[in-house]
Formats: structure tokens, C-alpha cells, sequence
């Protein structure tokens, strides 16, 4: 199987929940059957949603049907969100290489430069290119991991078999951008009181300092996008000393950041406008659980409605952003059960 469904499972599957597959379902497929007609209607399709700027939308099938509105500039708006662009350029590359259809690679080279010219001198990516000025989209943007795909991405561009059609140039460049990011990766990283921790899900492209995004989405420590951004870093070979502090202060505190004794249970309520509600209950049978988000000095969970203002349990937020958001997951345990230990060994020693 190839190293990209590998790259898949471990660092994009959580990206795209409440989102359509899209592309992603046909990675897996073999190369034979990028070659026949079905890849073909999927390629036309892709085709179709590509905006001006070379990017694709998100949360929208690119796959199914073509797209059949009369305002591109309106519908079709570019972003490295929900992991829109990425999977739409691997699936050209793919079809590319079953066909040599022209239009695949003048697709996918245009889409790939929009990923390339998208990123800030200091090595993060904002959301969407063009940045605004104002909004917080021009951030750098580790929220569900867009950063990671993106460097996960150049990375394979720059040395994969399935890329060996791009221009040597491209290639070097796609090799300094990956190279750019892990510095940037390196630099957003959060100390304490002197010790290394996490991330925030969005990062200042100026200063690296953490930053807000939605008003429910405050200035904090990261449970989830800070697992994605330790794999890559535990992803890369022969890593300095510089890269390992990294990875051991970001498992030391998702340790201090574990949630033990707890689960989430969805209980009927007849009452509430979705007939259930999300409680957590005490259990000191379940496992472990980590807060998407965490406050930086006290390493406290928060959550928060859409007003901005830090609670400190989730019975304590309104119905609609209890229930209509992702505040508790067990996104490090697998990391820290199994893969940091082999990490350790391999790189670091017992």
C-alpha cells in the first residue's frame, strides 16, 4: 500500500468530519484505475470546481457532479480548509500519471504554485490565499491540521515517485517550503514557565504568538491539532535535538493535559431541540480524554459559546455550541501509547 494512505490515516481523518469524502475515497484505488472511465468523470469533475486563483472550495463534492453555476468568482472560493485543494491535487497527480492527460498536469501545477505562493516568509500557511487584512484566516492555521496536510503535501511532491512530472524547480522549492514550515512548526511551539508545551490551532504570521479564531476558538493550548503537528515532527528522520525537545515537551503535556476518570455520553432529552443532549459523566473505567482546548497558564480546559467568554466545563455552555462542536476526543492517546514510545526508541534510546 502506498506511504500516501498511510499519510492519510494518521493525519487527515479527523479533518474531514461533517465533510464530504471527496476526493480522499479514490486514493486508495490502483493505478489502473485512474486509467479508465470512472477516474475520468471524477477528473472532469475536479476540473470543473478549480477556481481562477488554482485552488478548490470547501465543503463542496467536487466529485460527483461538475459544477454548473455562473459565478465562479462567488462560488468557487480557494482555501486549504476541511481539506480542500490537497486531496484534489493528489487525485490529479494520480490521474496524471495513469494518463498523461495534459489537463490533469496544467491543473494540478497551477493548484500546486496557489499552495507554494500561499505561504508566509516566516514558513506557516494562512487559511485561504489571498489573506484578508483583518479577519483571523490570514493566521497561520493548524485548525484541522490544514498546515499539516500542506507540508505533508510538498513533502511527498518533492521526493514521491507519483510527482516525478513536476519540474525539478518546483520540486526544490516544495522541499525549502517543507523545510520553512518545520522551522515555523518549531517557532509557534508554546512555553510555560520556561518548558515547551503545545499549540494553538491558529498562530500570529508575524510573531508566531497563539491567536483566536472563531469566538468560541480563544487563545489556547490545542488537545487535537497539537497530536497532528507532533507526528510530523515524529515523522521526520534524524531529527536535531531541537525537533526532539519539541516532540518530548508536546507528549509531556498531553500526559499533564489527560483527562481521566470521564466520558461523553449523548442522553435523551425530550426536551432539548435535537431530542438529546451531550453530559459528561464520571467513570473510572473509561479512557483517557484530552479538551480540544486548553487555558495556557492554568492547563485547565475552557470552552466557550459564541461570545467569547471561558467556562470551565461544558455543561456550563449553551445547547448549541455543546453539542455542535468537537470539545473532547481521545485525539493523543495512540500517540502516546504507541507511537511516541517507538519514536523514542528509534531516535532517542531507552
Amino acid at each position: 500500500m502506498r506511504r500516501l494512505a498511510i499519510v492519510l490515516t494518521f493525519f487527515v481523518a479527523h479533518s474531514f468530519a461533517g465533510a464530504a469524502e471527496g476526493p480522499r475515497q479514490y486514493l486508495k484505488q490502483p493505478d489502473e484505475w485512474f486509467a479508465g472511465d470512472e477516474a475520468a468523470r471524477v477528473a472532469a469533475n475536479i476540473l470543473s470546481y478549480q477556481s481562477d486563483l488554482g485552488g478548490w472550495p470547501k465543503n463542496t463534492d467536487t466529485v460527483s457532479r461538475p459544477y454548473k453555476g455562473t459565478d465562479r468568482a462567488r462560488d468557487l472560493k480557494p482555501t486549504f480548509d476541511n481539506g480542500a485543494t490537497t486531496e484534489e491535487l493528489r487525485f490529479l497527480a494520480r490521474a496524471y500519471d495513469a494518463t498523461h492527460r495534459g489537463a490533469y498536469k496544467d491543473a494540478f501545477v497551477r493548484g500546486y504554485d496557489y499552495v507554494l505562493k500561499a505561504q508566509y516568509p516566516i514558513g506557516g500557511w494562512p487559511q485561504f490565499y489571498p489573506p484578508p487584512e483583518k479577519t483571523y484566516h490570514r493566521h497561520i492555521t493548524f485548525n484541522d491540521d490544514a498546515m499539516v496536510r500542506l507540508m505533508l503535501l510538498l513533502r511527498e511532491t518533492s521526493e514521491g515517485k507519483d510527482y516525478e512530472f513536476l519540474d525539478q524547480e518546483r520540486r526544490r522549492a516544495a522541499r525549502a517550503a517543507f523545510d520553512r514550515g518545520v522551522e515555523c512548526i518549531l517557532k509557534c511551539q508554546i512555553r510555560v514557565n520556561g518548558k515547551l508545551t503545545a499549540w494553538c490551532a491558529q498562530h500570529d504570521e508575524r510573531d508566531y504568538s497563539p491567536r483566536p479564531a472563531r469566538t468560541f476558538e480563544l487563545v489556547s493550548l490545542s488537545g487535537s491539532e497539537s497530536v497532528g503537528i507532533t507526528r510530523l515532527l515524529m515523522s521526520l528522520d534524524h531529527p536535531s535535538p531541537e525537533m526532539i525537545r519539541a516532540v518530548e515537551g508536546a507528549v509531556a503535556w498531553m500526559e499533564s493535559a489527560k483527562l481521566e476518570g470521564i466520558r461523553v455520553e449523548r442522553r435523551e432529552d425530550r426536551n432539548a431541540p435535537k431530542g438529546w443532549d451531550k453530559v459528561v459523566v464520571k467513570d473510572p473505567t473509561a479512557p483517557p480524554l484530552w479538551a480540544r482546548f486548553y487555558d495556557i497558564q492554568t492547563n485547565r480546559p475552557i470552552y466557550s459559546d459564541r461570545d467569547g467568554v471561558a467556562k470551565g466545563s461544558l455543561a456550563e455552555i449553551g445547547y448549541e455550541r455543546r453539542n455542535g462542536y468537537a470539545w473532547l476526543g481521545d485525539w493523543p492517546r495512540e500517540l502516546i501509547e504507541k507511537e511516541y514510545p517507538a519514536w523514542r526508541a528509534k531516535w532517542v534510546g531507552k
